[in-house]
């Protein structure tokens, strides 16, 4: 083995006495949007049967207690996970506060790019909702109205937004998702062309920095060295574990499963591996196909 290559894992028992809590993605990792993956369960099962805190950090753009009852219908119970912190509780928390100075500069009425499922981010803090961009003083981006979008037919709409200098507020900041097998955009692409015209986006989320803090409190371990990340994007997941310092596990059969060649009973090409991990700039700890014990 190389002396730079990256330690590829069959399973998260070899290095498990190394760590005392785990940050653990959501979409990519437990569940494809219909299911939960093969090995996920027994893995959480065993994980908690050995004392780890495990805190679910999901970039879903609603809140958490609405994540977590859906994660529950999907079929991981609640009893698996101590907590659950999303990018759309965080962004709630500062519409409610205003305390950010980006925050505090937004104005009571918005423009929501969203489906109808991710209302529940505008309920009980004071806004107003309108469907004419001429008068919105900012936009509530959670993702595209449909799940077969593009970024092109928001692009009216962006101009539009610019040509105001509206600010945008991202509370997914993933670019796609793997829905079913399906590759899907998420609100992250559409904030990224935004900023691209010249647009002023507020991003939530991983990776950066401020949801992190919140999940180190949630789960309690002084020792940053104990705490492991695991996640399916080296744009979010590694770079935001790289940002504060933890170690981390990049889950290779995710959102880059097509780009590095991974299927089931298939190893992980090295090269390929490297290729993005240079691309990308963000280098993670260990590498595994996928979650299991």
């Amino acid at each position: 083995m190389p002396a730079d290559a990256i330690r590829h894992l069959s399973g998260i028992a070899e290095v498990a006495d190394r760590y005392d809590g785990l940050l653990l993605d959501l979409w990519g990792v437990l569940h494809d949007g219909k299911a939960p993956f093969p090995g996920v369960i027994d893995c959480l099962t065993r994980l908690k049967a050995a004392g780890k805190r495990i805190v679910v950090l999901s970039n879903a753009p609603r809140r958490a207690h609405l994540v977590e009852e859906r994660v529950s219908e999907i079929g991981i119970p609640r009893t698996l996970y101590d907590h659950l912190m999303s990018s759309g509780e965080e962004t709630w928390q500062h519409l409610k506060q205003r305390r950010d100075p980006f925050y505090a500069a937004l104005g009571r009425v918005c423009y929501h790019i969203g489906p109808k499922r991710d209302d529940n981010m505008l309920a009980d803090i004071g806004l107003s909702r309108v469907d004419d961009i001429a008068e919105a003083e900012f936009i509530l981006n959670t993702g595209p109205w449909e799940w077969n979008a593009t970024v092109a037919l928001y692009e009216p709409l962006l101009q539009a937004a610019r040509g105001r200098d509206l600010p945008m507020v991202c509370v997914n900041p993933d670019l796609v998702v793997v829905h079913g097998g399906e590759t899907v955009i998420c609100a992250g692409s559409l904030a990224q062309r935004y900023e691209a015209i010249g647009g002023r986006v507020g991003w939530n989320g991983k990776p950066f920095p401020a949801v992190y803090e919140t999940c180190f409190e949630l789960l309690g371990i002084a020792d940053r060295r104990r705490i492991l990340a695991v996640g399916d994007s080296l744009r979010t997941d590694i770079a935001g574990a790289n940002g504060v310092g933890i170690d981390s596990l990049l889950i290779l059969g995710g959102i880059h499963g097509e780009e590095l060649g991974v299927t089931p009973g298939v190893e992980p090409d090295a090269r390929k591996l490297a290729a993005a991990v240079a691309a990308h700039g963000h280098r993670p700890t260990y590498t595994m196909s996928h979650l299991v014990w």
